[in-house]
């Protein structure tokens, strides 16, 4: 029989009473101000500072979930105090300038910086470690051009497509309503309507507050629906329609995949689904809002392109592309030989990269699932070069951009613009919290809270987001015209130096394989592409079964020499 346990046996004898010190001394402090108010009524106010303890040492004592709670009463609490305190102090007082992370102090202080139109230059020379393996730069020239004041603009829209769209180098990445708030929402896209750029609704649709603010739309599509969906989750050609035929919309996105979460659906809690939410994405209110891992409307590549076209024709021929963060190489060649089969070409493809934001997103899949946007990139760039279809297919890239530099590496190694989403965030005044899916936003952009968006005040925001696009493009340009070239297209992999020790450096050509226009169909064998590109299915993305088993059976084959 389970005797019972004295809730004192743990403060018996040795340390115990040092670990009990507080409620002890609020049990002395108790019984002093009773009996003091036997004499005078004042010291009952003592009570007011000791009863808290011992009802608080009481619960510790007694309660089951924490042991260092059960151990130390009331002063075990300093111990959860300094764990919720922790990252605000390592930001603001133990970290140095380049070790915070996702984005250290000197990236946000750039964009605050730029954003506020605040002095951006840097004395002193660089702080950054040019021996250290992270270090890349481009390389500049002796015959260096003049910085060309020009809005640099790429075409969006292939043969199929009649109303292309042209689109700045830099464009607000998909962050849906429901996780930024109204008011966040609506200073993005005004800014973006003010900077003349592109503003990506994430797969949670078009909200009012992106119509209010008039900026040009890229309406993400992902394998929710939302916005243009049945009751029952499936597409809805009719509501797809009533949207996307309106002249605010201007390329139509179809979400595959995301770098922060790749391979991995999602779930918006029903409490969150306000009115407002439920309206905008078509779903009960209050009920819980499921994004699914995969899309219904196709499992295919050639499905695929087929839904795409649809979506073309139902928009009016405007471009339609895809989005996804990498994941089995073969998956971008089996869409590239889909497009070839069928003949229908994408407008365009986003390459998400594994260090992307979210919300929220399990950990194991934000750490350790998705290649990086680099790798990623490359592999799309092969696919669609070596194929000879990047005259007709667009290639964005978005993951980690937030300076002119980071979109002249991207563009270095082939995307054609570059979509950043958290580095706009801190141009509406992110401080990087952390906090983004407690929806306790401390500055009123990730939260639904009124309270809260109270903060942001949606015109200075909005005038906040122009000018870091401005200046950020800019730099950019700052970057090409130093490397002597007239145009930011004209950088090419060899322009893009990466260190790899504190002795080499290599360029990202002689780092990572770029194969030649057509090689993929000519001659695959002559790439390091071959098992992908045979593997590669128009009829399944579900092969990798396959080239697990050519890798296994080569591994096994006798070594020559």
């Amino acid at each position: 029989m389970k005797q019972k346990e004295s809730i004192l046996a743990a403060f018996n004898g040795g340390n115990g009473p040092i670990r009990a010190i507080l409620p002890l001394i609020a049990i002395v402090g108790t019984v002093v101000c009773l009996l003091g108010a036997v004499w005078e009524d004042d010291w009952l106010w003592g009570l007011v500072v000791f009863l808290p303890v011992l009802v608080i040492a009481l619960h510790d004592v007694t309660q089951r979930d924490y042991a260092v709670l059960r151990n130390y009463p009331v002063l075990g609490w300093a111990r959860y105090l300094f764990q919720d305190l922790r990252p605000y102090l390592r930001s603001y007082i133990v970290e140095g300038d380049l070790e915070g992370r996702p984005f250290n102090q000197d990236q946000r202080r750039l964009v605050y910086e730029r954003a506020r139109g605040q002095e951006d230059n840097h004395p002193f020379g660089t702080e950054l470690d040019v021996y250290a393996h992270e270090y890349k730069w481009i390389s500049h020239s002796i015959a260096a051009k003049e910085v060309p004041d020009i809005d640099p603009r790429i075409t969006i829209g292939g043969p199929q497509c009649t109303q292309p769209y042209s689109a700045s180098i830099l464009n607000i990445s998909a962050m849906s309503f429901g996780s930024l708030s109204a008011r966040a929402i609506e200073a993005l896209n005004t800014g973006a309507k003010m900077g003349n750029f592109a503003h990506d609704t994430g797969e949670g649709s078009i909200s009012p507050y992106h119509r209010k603010g008039g900026g040009d739309l890229i309406w993400e599509l992902g394998s929710g629906y939302f916005g243009c969906r049945t009751e029952d989750g499936n597409f809805d050609e009719d509501l797809f329609v009533k949207a996307a035929c309106t002249d605010q919309v201007k390329m139509i996105e179809i979400k595959l995949s995301q770098g922060a979460k790749p391979g991995h659906g999602g779930v918006l809690p029903g409490a969150k689904v306000t009115p407002e939410i439920a309206q905008t994405r078509k779903v009960p209110e209050g009920e819980d809002c499921i994004s699914p891992a995969s899309h219904k409307a196709f499992s295919t590549p050639r499905e695929m392109l087929h839904f795409a076209a649809r979506l073309r024709d139902l928009s009016g021929g405007k471009p339609v592309g895809i989005k996804l963060c990498v994941g089995h190489p073969h998956e971008p060649f089996a869409i590239a030989k889909a497009m070839l089969e069928t003949g229908i070409y994408l407008d365009f493809i986003v390459v998400d990269g594994a260090e992307g934001g979210t919300g929220a997103a399990p950990i194991e899949l934000s750490n350790h699932v998705g290649l990086p946007l680099y790798d990623g990139l490359v592999i799309v760039r092969n696919a669609l070069v070596g194929t000879g279809l990047k005259k007709h297919v667009r290639l964005g890239a978005s993951g980690k951009v937030h300076s002119g530099s980071g979109v002249a590496h991207a563009i270095a190694l082939g995307a054609d613009w570059v979509n950043a989403a958290r580095a706009f965030m801190f141009s509406i005044g992110c401080i990087q919290s952390m906090s983004c899916h407690k929806g306790n936003c401390p500055t009123g952009i990730a939260t639904q809270d009124p309270r809260r968006q109270r903060g942001l005040v949606v015109e200075d925001k909005a005038e906040q987001v122009e000018r870091f696009h401005r200046k950020t493009v800019h730099a950019a340009l700052q970057i090409s015209s130093s490397a002597g070239l007239d145009s930011i297209h004209d950088l090419e992999p060899h322009h893009l130096f990466h260190r790899i020790s504190p002795t080499e450096a290599r360029t990202a050509d002689q780092i990572y394989p770029f194969v030649a226009e057509n090689q993929l169909v000519e001659a695959p064998e002559d790439t390091p592409y071959d098992l992908w590109w045979q593997a590669a299915s128009v009829d399944s993305f579900d092969v990798a079964k396959h080239v697990g088993e050519k890798h296994k059976a080569e591994s096994l084959e006798p070594q020559k020499g």
